[in-house]
């Protein structure tokens, strides 16, 4: 597999599901909780996030990488101007295809997106304490912009200029 031939559909909750929670699993045996599985269902998903929001990534007819991709953020990014920015949320890699370049290709879709809806930032919040997950974005272009405590989680501020 190669990122160009990974192909991207909207809307299936479902299937994203299956990415995050398969993605959560792997962190937490290996010791590196980030999301409680229990948070993934698809009707949990559901609840904070609407389905034309949902981004999968395609492979070899199965789901391999899953994002959400919103107008607004107002639990992190509160101050934010309306209609500044995408935010980006739940970026996640199916574990059997890490390392094969879906999460660029996911963040490219994600950029391009943010270009064609004329916003000039792509934001993302990350936990502050997950140096591997912050310096993918790092590498990719994100800055570091802030820091902020929401509901007791330290959380790291990025933006990616798109213009």
């Amino acid at each position: 597999m190669t990122p160009e031939t990974v192909t991207l559909t909207r809307g299936d909750v479902t299937a994203a599901s299956e990415v995050l929670t398969a993605t959560a699993a792997a962190l937490i045996a290996r010791g590196e909780d980030l999301w409680p599985l229990e948070s993934l269902t698809p009707a949990r998903l559901l609840r904070h996030y609407p389905a034309p929001d949902w981004r999968v990534a395609w492979a070899a007819g199965r789901p391999v990488g899953a994002y959400v991709l919103l107008d607004a953020d107002p639990l992190f990014w509160p101050d934010a101007p309306p209609g500044e920015a995408l935010y980006l949320h739940k970026l996640a890699v199916h574990p059997d295809v890490q390392g094969q370049g879906v999460s660029g290709r996911l963040l490219r879709q994600a950029v391009q997106e943010t270009a064609g809806r004329k916003r000039p930032f792509l934001r993302l919040d990350t936990a502050s304490a997950r140096p591997r997950l912050r310096a993918v974005y790092e590498r990719f272009g994100f800055r570091h912009v802030g820091e902020r405590v929401v509901r007791a989680w330290p959380v790291s501020l990025y933006e990616y200029p798109v213009s």
